[in-house]
């Protein structure tokens, strides 16, 4: 037996509520009953990996997944739900739902009993079993029982994979087209390995010799350069970008999510043979991107690429204004806010220090000049802003060949006074530019050349003349406009201005509107002086840090005032709330809304709105882009920011208490 999975884990013919949002997190709270997962963690996680994409599948199937932090012990949750919840399937609501949890850095061994469960999925029989079963201990043999075969030893097809030879069972290259497939899922726990399963099905049924490569968490062999090569096309099922996608440069291919490859492999099969045979058929191009670019791929709207490319350039650059920003606020704490690091670095030494600032939380000639060491790399630090947003806008569009392009064309908008707006553009067209390449069908000779010389330096010389001749004035235009409207604000616009911004923080809870609300003020951060207590860039952040803060902290409070109102877990996720909101972890949140989104979403909306209004009217200011009131040091009129955050906690405490009251009746007595 595995140790995946237990009776109690197991719940048949359970009432979890009517789609993913309230289903995910029961199935967690089973889990850490079980003495191996942290619910709001786990709950947490698993529901941000449905946001990227819906895990029902055909059939009234759902296996919602991740990999978190939160899982000590890997595991399966099953119930059989009645009735059915909504989790996105094409054909309605599913039945029949696994929570996979592996813990943030699972073994191996647990994976592949993971994925083995993935493949079984797919069949039939055993979904049918699944139905039958009258006790959880029933579900936990079938499962042991569809997990044991992956364990001793790969499949036939898997066997070829490593030898680099095709199996004896299928035709040989001389008899038929040989096909190659990679499958990617954004976990790659599960729907990697039942598109693999789904495609060697249908492959083996059409008598075609099929090589997968499921590039997934438990890992496994990569495809051998001589089976690629005597490929006749190449089939890519993923929702991720492939990794080393150039080895496959020249190949005819058929593009998808990962969810084709599930739902129709046969189709997907046909495809790849017309393809092979098919003098015009779209291809792999040198630099890693095929001739049908990602942005059109099948099953994927060009809006949903936008905002992944948007929010993989948000998500490389956080770690640069996280750094520098808290960087810059801990040297103003000890040097002063009038600190000048450069001037100090260049007059003096650790041991020969200059005079302590009078300033400074402790007026102390060593600590100043500390103070200037972390200003100065802060600063440094906050210079990469611009630049990794744009590099990675264009990396998530054109792989490895838009990253020169994207971080030349960041640095220019830095160099051209277009800002944030400048680096988003840039690395767009760069993107844009490098991904055009695809079209491409180079001779094999200079195939290589491509992606690490032909492709950045046209795309780097083509994207900075549209930028510098053609783009660059209006969009710098364009920002100045801004930064001087932020500078000449009105009372009544600050106010307005607060408002939507805690709105936008409130409204998704770490979602694409919160993030950027972020973005908008991060990158004004990057550009403000911080050395001037009235930056209208400061008090931006200021609001945005305090509407982002609320959320939990109304929850936590609202569990506190009100506690049958909510499920024992809830309650136990406001205790954790109020450090997460503390420390400006809107996500803290997520669990509530994902419950009651009617109830909770609105009700943060209005007191994270009151608090960004009473922020940016205050005059509240921020000089970190994180921390919550542990970076009290970095505030200006600390007095302000703390009420905007009571004031805020409590309008949406006491919102979403009443909410809570109206047209539901509460859950039972503590105790009861």
């Amino acid at each position: 037996m595995t140790d995946l999975i237990v009776p109690e884990l197991v719940g048949l013919d359970i009432d979890l509520g009517t789609d993913a949002r309230a289903v995910i997190p029961a199935l967690a709270q089973r889990v850490a009953d079980a003495g191996r997962a942290e619910a709001e963690g786990l709950a947490r996680d698993a529901l941000t990996r449905e946001g990227q994409s819906a895990t029902g599948l055909p059939g009234g199937i759902a296996i919602p997944h991740c990999r978190s932090a939160a899982v000590s012990k890997a595991s399966l949750a099953f119930a059989r739900l009645s009735p059915a919840a909504d989790f996105g399937a094409p054909d309605g609501p599913a039945d029949l739902a696994f929570l996979i949890a592996a813990p943030a850095e699972g073994d191996a061994d647990h994976l592949a009993l993971l994925s083995a469960l993935a493949r079984a999925l797919v069949r039939p029989d055993f979904t049918a079993a699944l139905r039958a079963a009258t006790t959880p201990e029933e579900i936990v043999e079938l499962v042991d029982e569809a997990v044991a075969p992956a364990a001793p030893s790969p499949a036939p097809e898997a066997a070829a994979e490593e030898s680099g030879q095709p199996d004896e069972d299928t035709a040989t290259e001389d008899e038929t087209v040989s096909l190659v497939a990679v499958t990617a899922c954004p976990t790659g726990i599960a729907h990697t390995y039942m598109a693999a399963e789904s495609l060697e099905r249908a492959a083996a049924e059409a008598g075609v010799e099929l090589h997968i490569e499921p590039q997934g968490s438990s890992g496994g062999k990569r495809l051998d350069p001589a089976v690629i090569d005597r490929a006749g096309a190449v089939i890519f099922a993923t929702d991720v970008g492939v990794k080393d996608k150039s080895r496959f440069a020249g190949k005819p291919v058929i593009e998808s999510g990962v969810k084709r490859g599930i739902d129709d492999g046969p189709g997907m099969i046909r495809d790849a043979l017309a393809a092979a045979a098919d003098p015009n058929a779209r291809r792999v191009a040198a630099g890693g991107s095929s001739s049908s670019s990602s942005s059109t791929a099948e099953g994927t709207s060009f809006g949903l690429r936008l905002r992944q490319w948007l929010l993989t350039g948000v998500s490389y650059m956080i770690p640069f204004v996280a750094a520098g920003g808290l960087l810059i606020a801990l040297g103003f704490l000890l040097g002063g806010y009038d600190i000048d690091g450069e001037a100090i670095l260049g007059d003096y030494t650790l041991f020969n220090p200059p005079p302590g600032a009078e300033n400074a939380a402790v007026s102390v000639g060593w600590l100043t000049y500390l103070g200037a060491v972390f200003s100065v790399v802060g600063g440094y630090a906050m210079m990469f802003l611009v630049p990794a947003l744009a590099g990675y806008i264009a990396y998530a569009m054109a792989d490895r060949p838009g990253i020169a392009p994207g971080f030349v064309m960041g640095y220019l908008a830095t160099q051209s006074d277009t800002g944030f707006l400048g680096g988003i553009v840039g690395g767009l067209l760069a993107g844009a530019i490098a991904m055009s390449f695809s079209r491409l069908q180079p001779p094999r000779w200079l195939a290589g050349l491509m992606p690490v010389v032909i492709i950045p330096l046209v795309t780097t010389l083509v994207a900075g003349l549209i930028m510098v001749i053609v783009l660059g004035k209006p969009i710098a235009w364009i920002m100045n406009g801004l930064e001087d409207w932020l500078t000449g604000m009105s009372d009544g616009s600050t106010f307005i201005l607060g408002a939507v911004l805690g709105l936008m923080m409130a409204t998704d809870l770490g979602g694409p509107i919160n993030k950027s609300a972020y973005l908008f003020a991060t990158a004004g951060l990057a550009e403000a002086n911080l050395g001037d207590p009235d930056s209208p860039q400061m008090m931006i952040m200021a609001a945005v840090m305090i509407g982002g803060m609320t959320p939990p902290l109304a929850l936590a409070l609202s569990t506190l005032l009100r506690p049958r109102l909510y499920t024992q877990e809830e309650r136990e996720n406001g205790k954790a709330a109020w450090l997460l909101g503390a420390a400006f972890i809107s996500e803290g949140a997520i669990p509530f809304a994902a419950a009651d989104p009617l109830r909770v979403i609105p009700s943060m909306m209005l007191g994270s709105a009151a608090a960004g209004a009473i922020a940016m009217s205050t005059g509240v200011t921020l000089a970190a882009p994180h921390g919550g009131i542990f970076v009290f040091f970095a505030v200006g009129n600390v007095l302000w920011f703390f009420v905007a955050i009571i004031v805020g906690t409590l309008v949406s405490a006491l919102a979403v208490t009443l909410a809570k009251q109206i047209g539901r009746k509460p859950t039972a007595p503590i105790g009861a």
